[in-house]
Order: C-alpha cells, then structure tokens, then sequence
C-alpha cells in the first residue's frame, strides 16, 4: 500500500516534470528551428520524458531507480 505523503511526492514530482518538459517542447516549437532539427528534437525529448516517467514509476513500487547519483 502507498502512504499518502508518497503519492503527494510522486504527483508533485510528475506535474514538476510536465511542466519542465512541457517548456521545452513550448520552445522547441517557438524557436522553430529547421525541419530535420525540429523532429530530432521532438524525439530526443519525447524519449527523455518516458525515461523519467518510467524512473518515477520504478520508484513508487519499490524498485531500483534508473538513474543513481
């Protein structure tokens, strides 16, 4: 069972990552660069978002976290 101070943690964390990966595709999209740049980057940040996801995820169950400082 998760503790609610757990779950608030793991909402918060996860609207903080929305809106940080959020920000970078608004700017991505501002600054509009070149078509191939510009999928790249959509990509590139489309996979960096599901790494952190899955992260976030590993750890609410219990599991081994992805990315050990």
């Amino acid at each position: 069972m998760i503790s609610l101070s757990g779950a608030v943690s793991v909402i918060v964390t996860l609207i903080v990552a929305g809106l940080i990966f959020g920000l970078l595709w608004w700017l991505l999209n501002y600054c509009n660069p070149p078509e191939p740049f510009k999928k790249v980057g959509n990509v590139i940040l489309a996979v960096l978002a599901v790494l952190v996801l899955i992260g976030i995820l590993l750890s609410l169950v219990g599991g081994r976290p992805l990315f050990v400082p």
